[in-house]
């Protein structure tokens, strides 16, 4: 497709110079993905698809009988279009969203624009912006939305002119929210439902009535609410208690009677259970021995769910009718592409057409355009088209069981075409904590580190998400404790197994993983070579108190999650510093608000002060990780570098970049 090829143009490929053995091409790690998300239009005449570029992320249109780009939307700098959909077969709904780091989740602005599929009536239906005319002279102003935010509810089908969406007024920490429906062409909204709860998010049923609503206050304890109908008053459904257990819905039975929700349990992972809305009879319909729902999977154009997809090792799905129409179109497309997952993530509203997505441990993914009539399927685009799959390391799923018994499930991958056994290993743990977990699937550091010769280890510890609320809930109050004695016992795990040289071992992470690597070299000095130390916080103190200042109801998630203030000097590292043994690197930006600079800076002067071996890279003008591709590349050259000297694996082939940098 020509307008693909146009996509590909879209983002400068830095050539990385000439490859020496066992150098490592940085520049095909720092390179983003040619595109972010992939849609196709309801009745099929468009694909719509978000491009990042060096500063925000661009929306294209592209008319598929044309082969032509027909329409865009370019946000202002440092916005990128986070959330988009086709509300009916001409009309996008966009949503933006700004990044303040690359380890930064999206912060949504609230601000919602539309626009017709070939570029024209681009409209800012609300946000903080529509005072001033919006973005651009296209773009007019709704002044009775003005400090109005607004997110897009999910609702069945395809509209005509009109969506729900969750409104709240600006300038509240803790808002109240509510429904209204809003006219994509002239911003006009009408209250549909009011929330019963702050921080409320909402649920439809198939006619796009608004029946459940669920949030918490500055408390953090999450309610559920239930209407029968919209001139119905909120009931209490559940209240989460002190087991710190909730359920939510996902979905609603064809005619309506029967909610299927996702309920959390004392033990285990989570069950996916159907209440009949009259009597409240409950049943067990789909339940996994270890791992949560990662998806929900449901009827073309309803909010019926048919099946669920886990994230156990591989990726596999599970119906509640093996016989239905979906189950049957799933199984026939993994059998066509055996060994790789396969998502259907968009179709036509008379489902004759899907996109489906498909990827592994290997390949970054490919789109394919799926008729399901002829059961061909054509290809569409691929997000990194210069990596060869073939040439691509392998990610093996593993379990290893913690020192009291808790089984603990993560990956190895290890260098292609080396038998796995006596490696450098780096171990990489996952930012968070809480929630977060590390999935089977192209992961760019573990790719690059395995190119340059490690293993790497990369581990779900105690209160990573995907394995049940007891086991997020159990790495509660163990920064430094139990969540870092899980790195510790699968470190040894990798030694014993024959994957790892015990005398080459090193600890590298961002966030919470960078927290994790300078505690883990101050309360285990004698196993690692090397730490890095990537955005992270090291003095919970600190960070505890920030919490506090900037909102209350993240302070008192702190202590509930954190610990208490006057435990948390033992478990942070900048005041551990005497403990370190081994070579550090840290790297931060001076944007970084989630971890500020200060934290690095606070762990560089302890290290030096204790005559510790420390490197450091600084980006002024970086946040929660970096995102200027040019910095990112000078970061993991200096970190190849880094671990080369310490375990003695590859280096890289291209370096640069402009930072405040020290070494010692």
């Amino acid at each position: 497709m020509k307008a693909i090829a146009v996509l590909a143009t879209l983002l400068a490929f830095a050539p990385a110079g000439n490859v020496v053995a066992g150098d490592v091409n940085v520049a095909a790690y720092t390179k983003r993905d040619q595109f972010t998300d992939l849609k196709i239009s309801p009745n099929g005449d468009y694909l719509a698809a978000t491009v990042p570029m060096e500063d925000r992320t661009v929306l294209v249109v592209i008319d598929k009988a044309t082969d032509k780009i027909i329409g865009n939307f370019a946000p202002p700098q440092n916005n990128h279009v986070d959330d988009f959909r086709w509300v009916n077969p001409q009309r996008l709904l966009i949503g933006l969203a700004r990044k303040y780091g690359s380890l930064e989740n999206p912060m949504p602005t609230g601000e919602l624009f539309a626009m017709n599929a070939d570029g024209s009536a681009k409209e800012l239906l609300l946000g903080q912006r529509i005072d001033d005319g919006g973005l651009g002279t296209h773009i007019k102003p709704k002044k009775d939305n003005e400090k109005i935010w607004g997110f897009p509810v999910d609702v069945p089908g395809v509209g005509d002119r009109t969506t729900l969406i969750s409104a709240q007024k600006y300038a509240s920490d803790d808002p109240y929210s509510s429904v209204e429906r809003l006219d994509l062409y002239s911003g006009r909204m009408l209250r549909i439902a009011s929330a019963p709860i702050r921080n409320a998010r909402f649920a439809t049923d198939n006619q796009g009535r608004v029946r459940f609503a669920w949030g918490s206050g500055t408390d953090n304890v999450r309610h559920l609410f239930y209407r029968a109908d919209d001139d119905a008053a909120w009931e209490t459904l559940r209240v989460e208690q002190k087991d710190g257990l909730f359920e939510y819905p996902v979905g609603f039975s064809a005619d309506d009677a029967t909610v299927y929700l996702r309920v959390e349990q004392p033990n285990g992972p989570d069950a996916i259970v159907t209440m009949d809305l009259a009597t409240r009879k409950r049943t067990e319909v789909l339940r996994d021995d270890d791992v949560d729902p990662a998806d929900i999977l449901y009827r073309n154009g309803t909010r019926i769910p048919v099946g669920v997809r886990f994230i156990d090792g591989r990726p596999r799905t599970a119906f509640f009718d093996p016989a239905s129409q979906e189950a049957r179109l799933q199984r026939s497309l993994e059998g066509a592409f055996q060994g790789d997952a396969v998502e259907i993530t968009s179709q036509t509203s008379d489902g004759s057409k899907a996109l489906v997505q498909v990827y592994s441990d290997r390949n970054p993914g490919d789109f394919y355009l799926f008729d399901v009539k002829s059961l061909k399927a054509a290809h569409v685009l691929s997000r990194r088209q210069w990596f060869d799959p073939e040439q691509q390391a392998t990610m093996k799923p593993v379990t290893v069981r913690a020192r009291d018994g808790l089984m603990l499930h993560g990956y190895v991958t290890t260098p292609k075409g080396s038998d796995g056994k006596t490696l450098p290993m780096v171990v990489l743990p996952h930012g968070g904590p809480f929630g977060v977990q590390d999935a089977w699937g192209f992961d760019t550091e573990a790719q690059m580190l395995a190119a340059a010769g490690y293993a790497v280890l990369q581990l779900n510890y105690r209160g990573s998400g995907g394995y049940g609320q007891p086991f997020q809930q159990a790495g509660g109050r163990e920064w430094g404790g139990k969540m870092q004695d899980d790195l510790t016992d699968a470190t040894h795990w990798a030694i014993a197994e024959g994957i790892a040289d015990a005398k080459r071992v090193c600890l590298y992470g961002g966030s919470y993983g960078g927290y994790a690597s300078l505690m883990g070299v101050a309360k285990e000095p004698d196993l690692y070579r090397c730490a890095v130390g990537y955005v992270g916080v090291y003095d919970l103190p600190k960070m505890q108190a920030d919490d506090k200042r900037t909102l209350v109801r993240w302070g008192n998630w702190s202590q509930e999650w954190v610990g208490r203030s006057e435990d948390l000097g033992a478990v942070s590292p900048n005041r551990l510093a005497q403990r370190i043994k081994v070579p550090v690197f840290l790297a931060a930006g001076g944007e970084d608000e989630r971890a500020p600079i200060e934290h690095s800076r606070m762990m560089e002067r302890a290290l030096r002060s204790a005559n510790v071996p420390v490197e450091t890279l600084y980006y002024p003008n970086e946040g929660h990780g970096f995102f200027i591709e040019e910095h990112r590349r000078e970061f993991y050259t200096r970190l190849l570098a880094f671990l080369s000297k310490n375990l003695g694996g590859g280096v890289a082939a291209t370096g640069g970049g402009t930072a405040e940098k020290g070494a010692k």
